[in-house]
């Protein structure tokens, strides 16, 4: 498994290159903001944007789920990009690979297709998700208070380095705050938001092939 493998609250959690984490205990891959169908929306309304977006999305999960042998899936919300196109049938048929594999949705705000589409999926749903009193929600440190901690997305974090001459270069990152973490967006067609570490919280940035700590 490459990656980094960052000791925290107990757990093992190995980042990954991929924008994913393995959570070792829960045998658990983990991800978030994959806007499935995004591409295609903003095509439809009449946006360039390059094809095969979704194809890679995808063949980069079915790779880390073939590699790591997950018995679950959590996405920590904004899976789809708001109303059903094409490339939610693609994603159904892209699923009956893994049959045995769960999928939990927690879901976000552009999460808002009708309830028997996940169904259909087989996808579960639900506002939140707490395992080993480690909670799940998408917006970011929401309802942080009371958990062990709190994983969530939405942000897209990404990291400024700076280096000689002052370049400076803005890279995914793993934000861990002292109560909550950020994940990276794992689909490729969306943006970032520097995030602002403070002392004593950690931020692994995405470089290439390599996850390296920056903070």
């Amino acid at each position: 498994m490459t990656g980094e493998i960052f000791v925290y609250q107990s757990q093992h959690w190995h980042l990954l290159p991929e924008r994913a984490i393995y959570w070792q205990e829960e045998q658990a891959l983990i991800i978030s903001d994959l806007h499935l169908g995004k591409a295609t929306h903003f095509r439809k309304a009449g946006i360039a944007v390059p094809t095969g977006i979704v194809e890679e999305d995808l063949l980069r999960l079915q790779r880390l789920i073939t590699r790591l042998q997950p018995t679950q899936i959590i996405i920590v919300g904004d899976m789809f990009h708001s109303r059903e196109n094409s490339e939610v049938q693609y994603f159904k048929i892209w699923r009956q690979q893994f049959p045995h594999i769960i999928f939990h949705l927690v879901v976000g705000n552009h999460d808002i297709m009708p309830e028997e589409i996940y169904v259909n999926l087989q996808v579960t749903t639900s506002p939140h998700l707490t395992i080993r009193d480690i909670h799940f929600i998408h917006e970011p440190c929401e309802g942080a208070n009371g958990y062990t901690y709190t994983f969530s997305g939405h942000l897209h974090p990404g990291y400024v380095m700076a280096g000689l001459a002052k370049q400076r270069l803005r890279l995914p990152c793993f934000y861990f705050g002292r109560h909550c973490g950020i994940l990276p967006a794992f689909g490729d067609f969306t943006g970032m938001a520097s995030v602002d570490a403070e002392p004593g919280e950690a931020v692994f940035v995405i470089a290439g092939q390599s996850v390296v700590r920056a903070q």
